[in-house]
């Protein structure tokens, strides 16, 4: 268990820490000399209460400044903590800190608390009683309200509150929340960085307190939002050696492979699958009743984790529904969330805390961000934080949601998440994609009617290619998403395909007698003429026929598959477009894309042929166009998309 401390400057926190556990948190020469803390400072003891085998169970304690100029490293110490030292000395009583202090705590979510009134030697028993019913109106109304006052004397060894405060909160540690553990134990690793320093001999250390997951030595993790890869070398756990770093311990880790200054504090060491770099976060923000409404483009200073930046804000509503605005956050640099993160937001120039609130959508879109689709999926996502499980989200996604990206939203691997009984895995050469059956059923049914008015509207042509009918039913489906989904049509015999066409069962118009015989002498003649076949005008003419009706049985018969039209009036038999396939795929082996230089020495043709069989490659959709270059797509393989 992790306990922070919360309260004013010079109310006493680290003497009070140095009592309960005998070290001394401040760490710089500076803060012993000044006697105030400006860095983060430690301590750790073993659980009185507990028994077990093995090492003992550890109690951390957090030591965070108090002065107003440092609540950013205050909220970085909060970060992670299990339970809030409110610190209150009996002679000021409640000062503008402690109130910030506790509101950041409330904004951060923390639940468990224990109070000490501190320097009760200086005071009389009145006072006492007095700055008692202060702390009893502070936190009236809080989730903090039930929380017990311990009155202490940090200079006394013997004092009763000291021990009565110690006893509580061991009591606590060996009774720890198993249940509210290992849940957060299950999600996927990752660690906000609070402080980054090397040893001599061990290499780059980084400290922080474990929000999520276990990781074990030798585990192969992310520095982020930087993505660098990392690899533990060995770990401390609540300052002892241990094997593995679990949500619930502070923890040192020896990082492999990576200098200390390339990291800072606000990074993350993270599991590869739990966080990705973004700059706009979409969160639902709950500002004071003293705080100014917000508007467009306001800068904020935020906090989470151990990170802080400064943002701008975009407005997703109006106003305050009452229960906090959507807005979305804009920073100039990139940061890592999750959903459901807690977020401290101060004013622009840092001097007062206007808020917090709880993180969405971890990667936004940057237009439409107000539309209601938009709005819902929020929605969806609130009630994925507040833990209404992947249902709702699901309902929001009529496209479905990429298996990679759910586990980013709920924190946890595949395998964790407690799928709907209705929900479909559709396999794709990206990733696995999570959809309702109904969803799914939609885009079939979507498809499906396409396809019908497609014939419809062109009765004698055969189909339409993939590229031209998902431009006009779901262009803005992933084109890995798409191939599944024709495939999945195409498995169960609700659409067929004919070469690079797909139709409607049924749908079968074969060509005239005098066509089919005029096809059976020209198909030779363009498979003879290799990868520079005659062109319409020459076919016409040696066969004896109008070049007008050539070149209508010649588009017909590409229409159905049987041939393929490059350019106008330039027509290549199947088994050639295959070979210039196979050599686009073949040149591209190295590198992942082919020129047209080289594809030109290969095929023997000269530049503006081969730029023109590219651009048709291009054009069917089994190559796409990057600068000067053509990349075959990953998902598509000629001879199954081409018949």
């Amino acid at each position: 268990m992790i306990v922070g401390t919360a309260g004013h400057i010079d109310h006493g926190k680290t003497s009070l820490v140095r009592a309960l556990t005998g070290i001394e948190t401040d760490r710089l020469q500076e803060e012993r000399a000044r006697g105030i803390s400006i860095e983060l400072g430690y301590a750790y003891v073993p659980v009185e209460a507990a028994r077990g085998e093995g090492p003992p169970a550890m109690l951390g304690f957090v030591d965070v400044p108090g002065h107003e100029r440092f609540v950013h490293t205050m909220v970085a110490g909060a970060t992670g903590i299990d339970v809030a030292l409110l610190v209150i000395a009996a002679d000021d009583g409640v000062m503008p800190q402690t109130r910030e202090h506790l509101s950041i705590l409330q904004l951060l979510g923390v639940d468990r608390a224990a109070v000490a009134l501190t320097k009760i030697d200086r005071v009389d028993a009145a006072r006492i009683a007095e700055a008692e019913a202060e702390i009893v109106a502070l936190l009236a109304g809080t989730p903090l309200q039930r929380s017990a006052v311990f009155a202490c004397n940090s200079t006394d060894s013997a004092d009763a509150g000291i021990h009565a405060l110690r006893a509580h909160l061991h009591a606590w540690a060996a009774a720890n929340d198993s249940r509210r553990t290992a849940q957060r134990r299950s999600e996927l690793f990752r660690m906000p960085v609070d402080r980054v320093f090397s040893l001599a001999g061990h290499g780059t250390l980084v400290t922080g307190a474990v929000q999520g997951g276990v990781a074990a030595v030798g585990a192969h993790l992310q520095l982020m939002p930087t993505a660098i890869d990392v690899r533990i070398r060995s770990i401390h756990a609540q300052n002892q050696a241990s094997g593995q770093a679990a949500a619930g311990q502070r923890c040192a880790l020896n990082l492999a492979a990576i200098a200390r200054d390339g990291i800072t504090r606000g990074d993350w060491i993270a599991d590869p699958r739990a966080l990705q770099a973004t700059t706009r976060v979409d969160v639902r923000l709950r500002l004071s009743a003293l705080a100014a409404p917000l508007r467009d483009w306001t800068p904020l200073h935020i906090h989470w984790g151990t990170m802080h930046r400064q943002a701008h804000v975009v407005l997703l509503e109006d106003e305050d529904s009452g229960n906090g605005q959507l807005v979305q956050l804009v920073f100039d640099a990139p940061v890592c969330a999750m959903c459901g993160d807690r977020f401290i937001a101060r004013d622009s120039a840092a001097a007062h805390t206007l808020g917090g609130g709880t993180v969405l959508d971890p990667d936004p879109p940057q237009r439409r961000r107000r539309s209601p689709a938009r709005r819902a999926w929020l929605a969806a996502l609130e009630q994925l934080a507040a833990g209404a499980g992947v249902g709702p989200l699901l309902q929001q996604a009529p496209a479905g949601i990429a298996l990679a990206a759910l586990q980013r939203y709920c924190r946890r691997e595949a395998a964790q998440i407690d799928l709907p009984a209705d929900a479909r895995r559709i396999a794709t050469r990206e990733d696995t994609v999570i959809i309702l059956a109904s969803h799914w059923q939609a885009l079939r049914a979507q498809v499906i009617r396409s396809l019908h008015d497609w014939h419809e509207r062109r009765p004698d042509e055969p189909g339409v290619d993939s590229g031209r009918l998902q431009r006009s039913t779901l262009p803005a489906l992933s084109t890995s998403l798409w191939n599944a989904l024709l495939q999945d049509l195409f498995d169960d015999g609700a659409l067929q395909r004919v070469g690079a066409w797909w139709r409607l069962p049924g749908h079968d118009h074969a060509p005239p007698e005098r066509e089919r015989a005029l096809l059976e002498r020209v198909l030779p003649r363009l498979d003879a003429g290799g990868f520079d076949p005659p062109w319409v005008r020459t076919l016409a003419a040696d066969l004896g026929f109008a070049e007008e009706e050539m070149r209508a049985v010649l588009r017909r018969a590409a229409a159905r598959g049987e041939l393929f039209q490059v350019v106008p009036d330039l027509f290549y038999a199947p088994a050639r477009i295959d070979a210039l396939a196979a050599t686009v795929a073949r040149l591209s082996q190295a590198t992942g894309m082919v020129d047209a230089a080289a594809f030109r020495d290969a095929i023997g043709l000269g530049r503006k042929r081969s730029i023109q069989i590219l651009e048709f490659f291009n054009r069917v959709g089994y190559t796409r166009r990057v600068g000067d270059q053509h990349r075959p797509r990953g998902d598509l393989q000629w001879n199954t998309a081409h018949g």
